[in-house]
């Protein structure tokens, strides 16, 4: 039998031993699982919102858990690109703000990861992915932000139905995004395809709306600019942005809304798949869909229909029961975007305009 202190020295290695070996499985599990890296107290957003709203969201989001927030603004079709090309080592947390279709065309990708909220009990099934895939945060309508000084010159009246925007006295004079970079746009493409019955009737309202488009911008809000600058006489918005801009001293724009029913996004927020602090997205997302939380965006000048019933509205919010809206399936417009958006461009936005 070894001596005792021979023993004590076997008992010490073999403990050492395994906890190498422990250390060892955990760093190689670690290693290959973002996700289960420590936290480090911060929370990175990919922001689908205007500047101004996602600069209000992380500070006040910040001041009131003392967690670091820090956003970049980017379209929604920027954003699906960002976070394919960082799948690996993403750069962002959370994503918030733009159409709930982009979030489900990333989960389609695998890009996010499913987080049902406690909080998320509180807002209608109508504005949320079941399995927590994404949460709706706000309610945006489409309209048409009309520059009346413009139309009047043209002796051209503010359109009030799709039909109006074909009409040969706006040739080159309506603003709108490209479908493939703008959740904006994607939302007027996918509504015509919910007024046109499929696809091939969208696309064939596109092309006749082509000759009629100005250019189409990379961003969704650029429109609304574009028309108020006189550059168009009119831009095909969401109406809490063409609000925005009117109070920016604006004072010719007017704003209308399509009588056969309108588009509508629902923008959410979302978990990225392998997010490098989990825990604190988290607590960023549980935090966007309070009532506080949703009544932050008009104070700098975002009227969207906050989500969460308990929230107030503002009296320059959209009042949803007084405009026509279609019957705007968020999944199937999800589905279909990829493909949709790769027929817009080579059958609608490189044709020739006449």
């Amino acid at each position: 039998m070894a001596p005792p202190q021979h023993r004590r020295v076997r008992a010490v290695l073999v403990l050492l031993a395994a906890t190498a070996l422990a250390a060892g499985g955990c760093a190689r599990s670690d290693a290959g699982n973002p996700a289960s890296a420590k936290d480090s107290g911060k929370v990175v957003v990919a922001c689908g919102a205007t500047e101004e709203w996602c600069s209000a969201m992380t500070t006040r989001f910040t001041k009131e858990t003392g967690i670091k927030a820090e956003f970049v603004r980017l379209s929604s079709g920027e954003t699906v690109a960002r976070l394919q090309a960082g799948k690996a080592n993403p750069e962002f947390d959370v994503w918030h703000g733009g159409p709930a279709d982009g979030f489900v065309a990333a989960g389609e990708q695998g890009l996010l990861d499913p987080y049902v909220s406690a909080n998320a009990a509180t807002i209608p099934a109508r504005y949320k992915d079941p399995t927590g895939l994404w949460t709706g945060v706000y309610v945006g309508v489409l309209g048409f932000c009309n520059n009346t000084k413009i139309l009047a010159e043209k002796k051209v009246a503010a359109p009030r139905s799709w039909q109006d925007l074909l009409n040969p006295g706006l040739a080159k004079d309506v603003g709108i995004a490209h479908p493939s970079t703008s959740g904006t746009a994607y939302t007027m493409l996918w509504t015509q395809t919910a007024l046109h019955q499929g696809a091939d009737g969208a696309l064939d309202y596109m092309k006749r709306l082509h000759p009629n488009v100005l250019q189409y911008s990379k961003s969704g809000i650029a429109p609304a600019q574009q028309a108020a600058r006189g550059e168009v006489g009119v831009g095909v918005i969401f109406s809490h942005d063409c609000v925005a801009t009117q109070e920016q001293g604006f004072k010719d724009l007017s704003l209308t809304f399509p009588s056969e029913g309108t588009g509508y996004e629902v923008g959410g927020v979302a978990l990225v798949h392998g997010a490098h602090n989990p825990s604190s997205a988290r607590r960023y997302i549980d935090w966007t869909l309070t009532p506080a939380a949703q009544e932050i965006g008009p104070t700098v000048k975002s009227y969207q229909v906050p989500t969460n019933p308990q929230a107030k509205l503002s009296d320059k919010t959209v009042d949803l029961s007084q405009v026509k809206l279609v019957d705007y399936d968020v999944a199937a417009a999800g589905r279909a975007k990829k493909d949709l958006t790769k027929r817009f461009d080579a059958e609608v936005a490189q044709a020739p305009k006449s």
